[in-house]
Protein backbone atom coordinates (compact mmCIF):
# COMPACT_ATOMS: atom_id res chain seq x y z
CA UNK A 1 0.00 0.00 0.00
CA UNK A 2 2.57 2.88 0.86
CA UNK A 3 4.80 1.61 -2.57
CA UNK A 4 1.35 2.24 -4.23
CA UNK A 5 1.18 5.42 -2.42
CA UNK A 6 4.85 6.54 -3.20
CA UNK A 7 4.55 5.51 -6.63
CA UNK A 8 1.28 8.02 -6.96
CA UNK A 9 3.09 10.77 -4.96
CA UNK A 10 6.10 10.60 -6.97
CA UNK A 11 4.43 10.75 -10.38
CA UNK A 12 2.41 14.06 -9.81
CA UNK A 13 5.56 15.44 -8.26
CA UNK A 14 7.40 14.51 -11.32
CA UNK A 15 4.68 15.81 -13.62
CA UNK A 16 4.56 19.16 -11.53
CA UNK A 17 8.32 19.45 -12.54
CA UNK A 18 8.10 18.41 -16.12
CA UNK A 19 9.87 21.04 -17.22
CA UNK A 20 13.47 21.24 -15.74
CA UNK A 21 13.39 17.08 -15.32
CA UNK A 22 12.81 16.71 -18.69
CA UNK A 23 15.67 18.50 -19.28
CA UNK A 24 17.96 16.36 -16.60
CA UNK A 25 16.24 13.24 -19.20
CA UNK A 26 17.33 14.55 -22.40
CA UNK A 27 20.55 14.74 -21.25
CA UNK A 28 20.86 11.39 -19.66
CA UNK A 29 19.08 9.87 -22.49
CA UNK A 30 22.29 11.15 -24.82
CA UNK A 31 24.14 10.01 -22.84
CA UNK A 32 23.14 6.60 -22.97
CA UNK A 33 22.25 6.39 -26.16
CA UNK A 34 26.31 7.25 -26.38
CA UNK A 35 26.98 4.49 -24.50
CA UNK A 36 24.98 2.53 -25.99
CA UNK A 37 25.80 3.11 -29.75
CA UNK A 38 29.70 3.03 -29.23
CA UNK A 39 28.86 -0.74 -27.23
CA UNK A 40 26.87 -1.31 -30.43
CA UNK A 41 29.41 0.16 -32.70
CA UNK A 42 31.81 -2.04 -31.24
CA UNK A 43 30.25 -5.60 -31.37
CA UNK A 44 29.35 -4.65 -34.98
CA UNK A 45 32.96 -3.72 -35.85
CA UNK A 46 34.51 -6.45 -33.90
CA UNK A 47 32.02 -8.59 -35.45
CA UNK A 48 32.64 -7.69 -38.78
CA UNK A 49 36.58 -7.55 -38.62
CA UNK A 50 36.39 -11.25 -37.40
CA UNK A 51 34.20 -12.12 -40.06
CA UNK A 52 36.35 -10.27 -43.17
CA UNK A 53 36.31 -13.80 -44.53
CA UNK A 54 34.47 -16.82 -43.92
CA UNK A 55 33.63 -20.19 -44.73
CA UNK A 56 37.05 -20.50 -45.70
CA UNK A 57 39.07 -23.04 -43.71
CA UNK A 58 42.61 -22.19 -44.73
CA UNK A 59 44.98 -19.53 -46.19
CA UNK A 60 48.21 -20.89 -48.18
CA UNK A 61 51.16 -19.12 -48.79
CA UNK A 62 54.92 -19.11 -48.21
CA UNK A 63 56.65 -19.64 -44.79
CA UNK A 64 55.71 -16.83 -42.61
CA UNK A 65 53.80 -15.86 -39.53
CA UNK A 66 50.23 -16.16 -39.90
CA UNK A 67 49.49 -12.43 -39.38
CA UNK A 68 51.77 -11.33 -42.12
CA UNK A 69 50.40 -13.99 -44.23
CA UNK A 70 47.15 -12.86 -43.14
CA UNK A 71 47.57 -8.85 -43.62
CA UNK A 72 48.65 -9.04 -47.32
CA UNK A 73 46.00 -12.17 -48.38
CA UNK A 74 43.36 -10.50 -47.10
CA UNK A 75 43.96 -6.56 -46.40
CA UNK A 76 46.38 -6.49 -48.83
CA UNK A 77 48.95 -4.57 -46.41
CA UNK A 78 52.34 -5.59 -46.83
CA UNK A 79 53.83 -8.43 -48.98
CA UNK A 80 54.85 -11.64 -49.39
CA UNK A 81 57.93 -13.18 -48.56
CA UNK A 82 58.06 -15.74 -51.19
CA UNK A 83 55.14 -16.90 -54.08
CA UNK A 84 54.16 -20.42 -54.06
CA UNK A 85 54.69 -22.56 -57.51
CA UNK A 86 52.18 -23.27 -59.95
CA UNK A 87 52.73 -27.27 -59.51
CA UNK A 88 52.21 -27.15 -55.80
CA UNK A 89 48.65 -25.57 -56.98
CA UNK A 90 47.97 -28.03 -59.18
CA UNK A 91 49.40 -30.81 -56.86
CA UNK A 92 46.96 -29.22 -54.08
CA UNK A 93 44.49 -29.56 -56.24
CA UNK A 94 43.94 -32.96 -56.89
CA UNK A 95 44.45 -33.47 -52.91
CA UNK A 96 40.89 -35.04 -52.25
CA UNK A 97 40.59 -33.56 -48.70
CA UNK A 98 40.58 -30.23 -50.23
CA UNK A 99 37.00 -28.84 -51.95
CA UNK A 100 38.22 -26.04 -52.95
CA UNK A 101 41.04 -23.21 -53.87
CA UNK A 102 41.21 -19.75 -55.11
CA UNK A 103 44.60 -18.76 -56.51
CA UNK A 104 45.99 -15.49 -55.41
CA UNK A 105 48.43 -12.97 -57.27
CA UNK A 106 49.35 -9.87 -55.88
CA UNK A 107 52.31 -7.48 -56.72
CA UNK A 108 50.45 -4.28 -58.86
CA UNK A 109 48.67 -1.87 -58.20
CA UNK A 110 46.19 0.75 -59.60
CA UNK A 111 46.02 4.11 -58.11
CA UNK A 112 47.07 3.07 -54.87
CA UNK A 113 44.52 -0.17 -54.88
CA UNK A 114 46.03 -3.34 -54.76
CA UNK A 115 45.50 -5.25 -58.00
CA UNK A 116 44.38 -9.19 -57.29
CA UNK A 117 45.01 -11.72 -59.84
CA UNK A 118 43.03 -14.59 -59.15
CA UNK A 119 40.39 -16.84 -61.15
CA UNK A 120 36.34 -17.62 -61.64
CA UNK A 121 36.37 -19.21 -58.13
CA UNK A 122 37.03 -16.21 -56.33
CA UNK A 123 33.33 -14.66 -57.46
CA UNK A 124 31.90 -18.63 -56.60
CA UNK A 125 33.78 -19.34 -53.57
CA UNK A 126 34.42 -15.96 -51.63
CA UNK A 127 32.73 -15.06 -48.53
CA UNK A 128 32.29 -12.51 -45.72
CA UNK A 129 30.47 -11.95 -43.00
CA UNK A 130 27.73 -14.53 -42.39
CA UNK A 131 28.48 -16.54 -45.07
CA UNK A 132 28.04 -13.77 -47.59
CA UNK A 133 28.38 -14.20 -51.07
CA UNK A 134 30.28 -11.46 -53.34
CA UNK A 135 27.75 -9.75 -55.55
CA UNK A 136 28.08 -7.49 -58.44
CA UNK A 137 26.30 -4.24 -58.66
CA UNK A 138 26.44 -4.10 -62.50
CA UNK A 139 28.07 -5.99 -65.04
CA UNK A 140 29.96 -9.41 -64.91
CA UNK A 141 33.24 -10.93 -63.45
CA UNK A 142 36.28 -10.96 -66.34
CA UNK A 143 35.83 -13.24 -68.88
CA UNK A 144 38.79 -12.21 -70.85
CA UNK A 145 42.41 -11.64 -70.54
CA UNK A 146 42.05 -8.02 -69.96
CA UNK A 147 38.48 -7.53 -68.61
CA UNK A 148 38.69 -6.05 -64.41
CA UNK A 149 36.27 -6.14 -61.96
CA UNK A 150 36.39 -3.36 -59.47
CA UNK A 151 35.69 -3.00 -55.75
CA UNK A 152 32.57 -1.00 -54.94
CA UNK A 153 35.36 1.07 -52.93
CA UNK A 154 37.56 1.82 -56.11
CA UNK A 155 34.65 2.48 -58.56
CA UNK A 156 33.19 5.33 -56.08
CA UNK A 157 36.18 6.57 -55.45
CA UNK A 158 37.58 7.26 -58.86
CA UNK A 159 34.15 7.32 -59.97
CA UNK A 160 34.88 4.35 -62.90
CA UNK A 161 31.69 2.98 -64.76
CA UNK A 162 31.67 -0.43 -67.01
CA UNK A 163 33.77 0.18 -70.43
CA UNK A 164 36.45 2.19 -68.65
CA UNK A 165 39.64 2.03 -69.87
CA UNK A 166 42.75 1.72 -67.04
CA UNK A 167 46.06 1.27 -66.60
CA UNK A 168 47.86 -0.65 -64.82
CA UNK A 169 50.96 -0.02 -62.32
CA UNK A 170 53.77 -2.12 -61.59
CA UNK A 171 54.43 -2.87 -57.99
CA UNK A 172 52.77 -1.47 -54.80
CA UNK A 173 52.48 2.58 -53.64
CA UNK A 174 50.12 5.28 -55.30
CA UNK A 175 52.39 6.37 -57.33
CA UNK A 176 54.35 4.68 -59.97
CA UNK A 177 56.42 5.39 -62.57
CA UNK A 178 56.19 1.54 -64.17
CA UNK A 179 52.92 1.36 -65.72
CA UNK A 180 51.55 -0.99 -68.09
CA UNK A 181 50.74 1.59 -70.31
CA UNK A 182 50.36 -1.32 -73.47
CA UNK A 183 48.25 -3.18 -72.03
CA UNK A 184 44.60 -1.57 -70.72
CA UNK A 185 42.03 -3.22 -69.06
CA UNK A 186 38.31 -2.67 -69.35
CA UNK A 187 36.14 -2.73 -66.42
CA UNK A 188 33.20 -5.49 -67.12
CA UNK A 189 32.17 -5.40 -63.45
CA UNK A 190 31.70 -3.65 -59.94
CA UNK A 191 30.84 -5.04 -57.14
CA UNK A 192 28.51 -4.56 -54.22
CA UNK A 193 29.76 -2.41 -51.25
CA UNK A 194 31.02 -5.46 -48.77
CA UNK A 195 32.30 -3.48 -45.86
CA UNK A 196 35.39 -5.61 -46.32
CA UNK A 197 39.23 -5.15 -47.90
CA UNK A 198 37.29 -6.36 -51.60
CA UNK A 199 35.83 -2.95 -51.77
CA UNK A 200 39.27 -1.80 -52.12
CA UNK A 201 41.38 -3.87 -54.60
CA UNK A 202 40.68 -4.53 -58.18
CA UNK A 203 40.45 -7.80 -59.75
CA UNK A 204 42.07 -9.63 -62.56
CA UNK A 205 42.21 -12.57 -64.13
CA UNK A 206 45.37 -14.98 -63.75
CA UNK A 207 46.11 -14.67 -67.44
CA UNK A 208 45.95 -10.83 -67.44
CA UNK A 209 48.68 -10.89 -64.38
CA UNK A 210 51.11 -12.70 -66.51
CA UNK A 211 50.35 -11.42 -70.08
CA UNK A 212 51.16 -7.65 -68.40
CA UNK A 213 55.02 -8.88 -67.33
CA UNK A 214 55.76 -10.40 -70.25
CA UNK A 215 58.83 -8.77 -71.53
CA UNK A 216 59.36 -7.53 -68.13
CA UNK A 217 63.01 -8.22 -66.08
CA UNK A 218 63.80 -6.55 -62.33
CA UNK A 219 60.62 -4.61 -62.10
CA UNK A 220 61.62 -2.28 -65.71
CA UNK A 221 59.53 -3.33 -69.19
CA UNK A 222 62.08 -3.82 -72.24
CA UNK A 223 61.49 -1.92 -75.08
CA UNK A 224 59.70 -4.18 -78.06
CA UNK A 225 59.47 -7.10 -75.68
CA UNK A 226 55.84 -6.01 -73.89
CA UNK A 227 52.87 -7.32 -75.43
CA UNK A 228 49.84 -5.33 -76.85
CA UNK A 229 46.29 -7.07 -76.83
CA UNK A 230 46.15 -8.00 -80.13
CA UNK A 231 49.13 -10.03 -79.55
CA UNK A 232 48.30 -11.43 -76.54
CA UNK A 233 45.31 -13.21 -78.57
CA UNK A 234 45.75 -16.48 -78.49
CA UNK A 235 49.24 -17.11 -76.24
CA UNK A 236 48.96 -19.25 -73.23
CA UNK A 237 48.93 -17.37 -69.80
CA UNK A 238 49.68 -20.23 -67.34
CA UNK A 239 51.70 -18.66 -64.25
CA UNK A 240 54.68 -20.14 -63.24
CA UNK A 241 53.79 -19.10 -59.57
CA UNK A 242 51.16 -17.28 -57.36
CA UNK A 243 51.19 -15.76 -54.00
CA UNK A 244 48.69 -17.43 -52.05
CA UNK A 245 45.83 -19.48 -52.21
CA UNK A 246 42.54 -19.41 -50.07
CA UNK A 247 41.43 -23.18 -49.64
CA UNK A 248 38.02 -24.65 -48.21
CA UNK A 249 37.98 -28.35 -47.28
CA UNK A 250 35.44 -30.84 -47.71
CA UNK A 251 34.98 -32.00 -44.17
CA UNK A 252 35.95 -29.04 -41.29
CA UNK A 253 37.01 -31.71 -39.16
CA UNK A 254 39.87 -32.36 -41.22
CA UNK A 255 41.00 -29.13 -40.84
CA UNK A 256 43.83 -29.63 -38.46
CA UNK A 257 45.44 -32.81 -40.28
CA UNK A 258 45.11 -30.90 -43.28
CA UNK A 259 46.74 -27.79 -42.12
CA UNK A 260 49.57 -29.80 -40.05
CA UNK A 261 50.27 -31.70 -43.63
CA UNK A 262 51.03 -28.47 -45.46
CA UNK A 263 53.26 -26.45 -42.92
CA UNK A 264 55.25 -29.82 -43.34
CA UNK A 265 55.07 -30.31 -47.33
CA UNK A 266 58.49 -31.59 -48.68
CA UNK A 267 57.95 -29.65 -52.18
CA UNK A 268 58.82 -26.00 -50.71
CA UNK A 269 58.04 -24.39 -47.43
CA UNK A 270 54.44 -23.61 -46.71
CA UNK A 271 52.48 -22.11 -43.91
CA UNK A 272 48.85 -22.87 -43.56
CA UNK A 273 46.70 -20.86 -41.21
CA UNK A 274 43.14 -20.70 -40.30
CA UNK A 275 41.72 -17.38 -41.01
CA UNK A 276 39.14 -17.53 -37.84
CA UNK A 277 42.09 -17.56 -34.93
CA UNK A 278 44.64 -15.33 -37.02
CA UNK A 279 41.35 -12.55 -37.01
CA UNK A 280 40.85 -12.88 -32.99
CA UNK A 281 44.80 -12.61 -32.58
CA UNK A 282 44.89 -9.67 -34.56
CA UNK A 283 41.48 -7.77 -33.31
CA UNK A 284 43.57 -8.87 -29.70
CA UNK A 285 46.13 -6.38 -30.46
CA UNK A 286 43.81 -3.30 -30.96
CA UNK A 287 41.55 -4.30 -27.81
CA UNK A 288 42.61 -1.69 -25.40
CA UNK A 289 41.68 1.03 -28.64
CA UNK A 290 38.25 -0.27 -27.87
CA UNK A 291 38.58 -0.20 -24.37
CA UNK A 292 39.72 3.19 -23.89
CA UNK A 293 36.81 4.41 -26.10
CA UNK A 294 34.15 2.57 -23.69
CA UNK A 295 35.70 4.21 -20.51
CA UNK A 296 35.22 7.62 -21.83
CA UNK A 297 31.41 6.77 -22.71
CA UNK A 298 31.11 5.71 -19.05
CA UNK A 299 32.68 8.63 -17.58
CA UNK A 300 30.18 10.21 -19.86
CA UNK A 301 27.15 8.82 -17.91
CA UNK A 302 28.48 9.16 -14.61
CA UNK A 303 28.90 12.80 -15.62
CA UNK A 304 25.23 12.92 -16.79
CA UNK A 305 24.26 11.31 -13.51
CA UNK A 306 26.20 13.37 -10.97
CA UNK A 307 24.01 16.14 -12.85
CA UNK A 308 20.99 14.90 -11.94
CA UNK A 309 21.89 14.62 -8.37
CA UNK A 310 23.13 17.98 -8.60
CA UNK A 311 19.36 19.26 -9.92
CA UNK A 312 17.65 16.99 -7.31
CA UNK A 313 19.96 18.24 -4.54
CA UNK A 314 18.80 22.08 -5.92
CA UNK A 315 15.26 21.38 -6.45
CA UNK A 316 15.36 20.07 -3.11
CA UNK A 317 15.14 23.69 -1.40
CA UNK A 318 12.35 24.39 -3.81
CA UNK A 319 10.35 21.62 -2.53
CA UNK A 320 10.73 22.41 1.16
CA UNK A 321 7.13 23.58 1.24
CA UNK A 322 5.88 19.89 -0.91
CA UNK A 323 7.76 18.09 1.41
CA UNK A 324 6.13 20.03 5.03
CA UNK A 325 2.30 19.39 3.42
CA UNK A 326 3.49 15.78 3.13
CA UNK A 327 4.60 15.60 6.48
CA UNK A 328 2.05 17.04 8.08
CA UNK A 329 -0.56 14.79 6.28
CA UNK A 330 1.48 12.04 7.58
CA UNK A 331 3.85 11.40 5.48
CA UNK A 332 6.53 9.29 7.24
CA UNK A 333 10.70 10.59 6.62
CA UNK A 334 11.08 7.27 4.56
CA UNK A 335 8.34 8.07 2.37
CA UNK A 336 9.71 11.26 1.86
CA UNK A 337 13.39 9.23 0.88
CA UNK A 338 11.53 6.78 -1.37
CA UNK A 339 10.05 9.28 -3.84
CA UNK A 340 13.74 11.00 -4.87
CA UNK A 341 14.63 7.39 -5.58
CA UNK A 342 11.67 6.33 -7.21
CA UNK A 343 11.71 9.49 -9.29
CA UNK A 344 15.97 9.15 -10.00
CA UNK A 345 14.43 5.40 -11.21
CA UNK A 346 12.07 6.88 -13.72
CA UNK A 347 13.37 9.06 -15.14
CA UNK A 348 16.92 6.71 -15.68
CA UNK A 349 14.31 4.06 -17.14
CA UNK A 350 12.70 6.43 -19.79
CA UNK A 351 15.94 7.39 -20.89
CA UNK A 352 16.74 4.14 -21.39
CA UNK A 353 13.76 3.78 -23.30
CA UNK A 354 14.13 6.40 -25.22
CA UNK A 355 17.59 5.71 -26.08
CA UNK A 356 17.17 1.73 -27.35
CA UNK A 357 14.62 3.49 -29.43
CA UNK A 358 16.89 6.33 -30.75
CA UNK A 359 19.34 3.70 -31.55
CA UNK A 360 17.31 1.84 -33.25
CA UNK A 361 16.01 4.48 -35.78
CA UNK A 362 19.75 5.36 -36.06
CA UNK A 363 21.16 2.41 -36.95
CA UNK A 364 18.51 1.49 -39.19
CA UNK A 365 18.52 4.83 -41.05
CA UNK A 366 22.55 5.25 -41.14
CA UNK A 367 23.86 1.36 -41.28
CA UNK A 368 23.28 1.54 -45.69
CA UNK A 369 25.19 4.95 -45.49
CA UNK A 370 27.96 3.63 -43.32
CA UNK A 371 28.72 0.81 -45.82
CA UNK A 372 27.71 2.75 -48.79
CA UNK A 373 30.45 5.36 -47.96
CA UNK A 374 32.56 3.97 -45.43
CA UNK A 375 32.89 0.07 -45.83
CA UNK A 376 31.42 -0.19 -42.26
CA UNK A 377 28.73 -2.51 -41.95
CA UNK A 378 26.49 -2.01 -38.83
CA UNK A 379 23.47 -4.02 -39.07
CA UNK A 380 20.08 -3.72 -36.92
CA UNK A 381 19.87 -6.79 -34.92
CA UNK A 382 18.75 -7.38 -30.82
CA UNK A 383 20.77 -6.60 -28.23
CA UNK A 384 23.34 -9.09 -26.49
CA UNK A 385 23.57 -9.95 -22.85
CA UNK A 386 26.52 -7.90 -22.55
CA UNK A 387 24.73 -4.54 -24.24
CA UNK A 388 21.07 -5.23 -22.08
CA UNK A 389 23.92 -5.83 -18.86
CA UNK A 390 25.31 -2.02 -19.92
CA UNK A 391 22.07 -0.88 -20.18
CA UNK A 392 20.63 -2.15 -16.92
CA UNK A 393 23.58 -0.98 -15.26
CA UNK A 394 22.03 2.68 -15.61
CA UNK A 395 18.82 2.60 -13.49
CA UNK A 396 21.11 0.89 -10.46
CA UNK A 397 23.47 3.57 -11.28
CA UNK A 398 20.68 6.17 -10.66
CA UNK A 399 19.42 4.20 -7.49
CA UNK A 400 22.62 4.57 -6.19
CA UNK A 401 23.08 8.02 -6.71
CA UNK A 402 19.75 8.75 -5.77
CA UNK A 403 20.97 7.85 -2.16
CA UNK A 404 22.13 11.15 -1.45
CA UNK A 405 19.28 13.48 -1.89
CA UNK A 406 17.29 10.88 -0.78
CA UNK A 407 19.48 10.42 3.15
CA UNK A 408 19.24 14.25 3.01
CA UNK A 409 15.62 14.42 2.67
CA UNK A 410 15.02 11.53 5.55
CA UNK A 411 17.14 13.51 7.59
CA UNK A 412 15.62 17.17 6.94
CA UNK A 413 12.12 15.74 7.11
CA UNK A 414 12.98 14.02 10.68
CA UNK A 415 14.19 17.24 12.12
CA UNK A 416 11.21 18.91 10.92
CA UNK A 417 9.18 17.54 13.98
CA UNK A 418 6.03 16.12 12.31
CA UNK A 419 4.68 12.81 13.00
CA UNK A 420 5.03 10.44 15.50
CA UNK A 421 8.30 10.18 17.85
CA UNK A 422 10.77 6.71 16.62
CA UNK A 423 8.78 6.81 12.78
CA UNK A 424 11.75 6.22 9.98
Amino acid sequence: MKIRLAISLATASLWHRRKVLALVCLTLTLSVTLLLGIQYLRTEVKQSFTSTISDTDLIIGARSGQINLLLYTVFHIGDATNNIRWSTFQELKQDSRIDWLIPISLGDSYKGFRVVGTDEGFGRHFRFGRGQPLALASGQWFDGVFDVVLGAGVAKKLNHVLDDKIILSHGGGRTSFSNHTNTPFTVTGILEATGTPVDQAVYISLQGMEAIHVGWESGVAIPGRTLTPAQAEGRDFTPDAITAVFAGLDRKILTFRVQRDLNQYTGEPLSAILPGVALSELWRLMSQFERALLGITGFVVITSLIGLIAVLLTLQTQRAHEIAILRATGASPGLIASLYIIECLALAVVACVISLALSAFTVSMLGPWLLTNYGLQVQLRPLNLEEWALLASVPLAAVAVALVPAFSAWRQSRSQGFGSPGES
